[in-house]
């Protein structure tokens, strides 16, 4: 099972949509990195800035190679709420070799996520929103997206083929990332659903 990650692919407000559109930033993480059943995340060895991202999860329900736009949503049956952590230490060391972000944000537990629903249960844009310690700090709206997720599913099946049980993560809201502590809870919802509440140790 692939998850795919999109970086960078939300804006504020719709006047800030750029036009044209840069390429999408494209990275992948390992299966380990789920962390299910609202089961507490354990802040890794390896860092000492990690940083919460809350994500739209979308579940693949169909093998697709080179998928079109138009067909790209027959591809997908269900939405999740996760959280993207990115270990910011360890990303900003990568970069400075112009290296991959795989190791911050793949190490292992660095995507809580919640139940999948089905996507047959929204009937447009999906709103989902964080928050942290009881304090909302995230808040986003697919249709702030730079890249659609028919336009996500269509570039990245040109590379790689789409399978069953693979997850793309669709970016996070533009602003309020911030970085958790032991002791920290938070509380992911969609359409004001609760949907993930876990612990930060």
């Amino acid at each position: 099972m692939t998850i795919i990650g999109i970086g960078k692919n939300y804006v504020n407000t719709p006047e800030e949509m750029p036009s044209p559109k840069w390429a999408p930033i494209i990275f992948t993480k390992p299966e380990t990195t789920l962390l299910t059943n609202n089961a507490p995340f354990e802040i890794p060895a390896i860092s000492n800035e990690v940083a919460y991202e809350v994500e739209l999860a979308f579940k693949i329900s169909k093998t697709g190679k080179n998928i079109s736009e138009a067909d790209a949503l027959i591809h997908v049956d269900a939405v999740a709420v996760c959280i993207d952590f990115t270990a910011k230490d360890v990303l900003a060391k990568s970069r400075e070799n112009k290296g991959p972000w795989v190791l911050a944000k793949g190490f292992d537990g660095a995507t809580p996520i919640s139940n999948f629903v089905s996507l047959d249960q929204f009937k447009g844009d999906i709103n989902f929103a964080l928050d942290l310690n009881g304090e909302r700090v995230q808040t986003g709206n697919s249709s702030l997206m730079v890249y659609t997720l028919p336009q996500i599913i269509a570039h990245v099946s040109q590379f790689m083929t789409l399978n069953p049980g693979d997850i793309i993560l669709s970016g996070t809201p533009a602003h309020g990332v911030g970085l958790v502590k032991a002791g920290d809870k938070l509380l992911a919802t969609l359409e004001g659903e609760n949907k993930l509440e876990f612990e930060v140790k």
